[in-house]
């Protein structure tokens, strides 16, 4: 054999084995139920750093206030959802009535592309055209998300579900709903969040001072404990790890 062949079972060191690289997991599919007793399925993208691939508490319980309440809250009305996941809040409101909805999350592909699958594929949506995903990245400009409707004046309802733990991004999330909220009486933001780590809930909470400092007036509207948490393994005091707490921030 010369110098210049490879043994027939030469080792390559720079190529990877067949089971370096995990397999992606796949998507997975979760169910709610609507108070009157329809079921509303949504595909989860397999796994993303940012949680899309969860249906979290928070979600599910603007969700019931939703629809509770949309007489008032949503019917008519135009509503934004930011950090959506799946997407359940805002298609409870379509389905409730709204007149257009924006549901958005960070502009990472797997997730606006999956957003756009629940809409697609919601059997009780009687006009699909009336809601539109879409990436957006917190405290960037929201002229293409207010175009979305006819009005240019901003939103009747915004939508914010778990995202307080996020505390570094309270600031550029206060900037969107500052720049997206209607400039009227009845216009709402709907704040809802679980302190999933409970020793950092004052952390949590300083949004709602950031808030006020910003000129809304916040009132909490909710409090609700879940069946169980999440996160069994997870440290902290339970009940909290199990409660999910709704606030509504109105202009001052």
């Amino acid at each position: 054999m010369s110098s210049d062949e490879e043994p027939e079972h030469a080792i390559n060191l720079f190529e990877d084995p067949p089971d370096y690289y995990l397999p992606e997991k796949e998507p997975t599919i979760a169910t709610h139920t609507l108070l009157g007793g329809q079921e509303i399925s949504l595909r989860l993208v397999g796994h993303n750093p940012l949680w899309g691939h969860l249906l979290w508490n928070a979600g599910r319980t603007v969700s019931n206030y939703i629809e509770t309440n949309a007489k008032s809250l949503v019917q008519g009305k135009t509503v934004l959802e930011l950090g959506a996941g799946a997407g359940l809040p805002s298609l409870v409101c379509a389905i409730t009535g709204a007149s257009r909805v924006v549901v958005t999350d960070y502009p990472d592909a797997d997730l606006v592309e999956n957003l756009r699958y629940n809409i697609t594929h919601c059997v009780h949506l009687t006009d699909g055209e009336s809601v539109r995903a879409e990436g957006y990245l917190w405290g960037n400009s929201t002229d293409r998300l207010v175009s979305e409707k006819p009005s240019q004046e901003g939103f009747d309802v915004l939508i914010l579900a778990d995202l307080l733990f996020n505390h570094s991004e309270h600031g550029k999330l206060i900037s969107s709903v500052r720049k997206t909220l209607k400039k009227n009486d009845e216009a709402v933001a709907l704040v809802f969040f679980t302190p999933y780590r409970p020793w950092l809930l004052e952390k949590d909470l300083a949004f709602f001072d950031l808030a006020r400092e910003s000129g809304f007036h916040v009132t909490k509207v909710l409090e609700k404990l879940m069946e169980k948490v999440m996160f069994e393994e997870d440290p902290g005091d339970e009940t909290l790890r199990r409660t999910v707490f709704g606030y509504e921030l109105k202009w001052a």
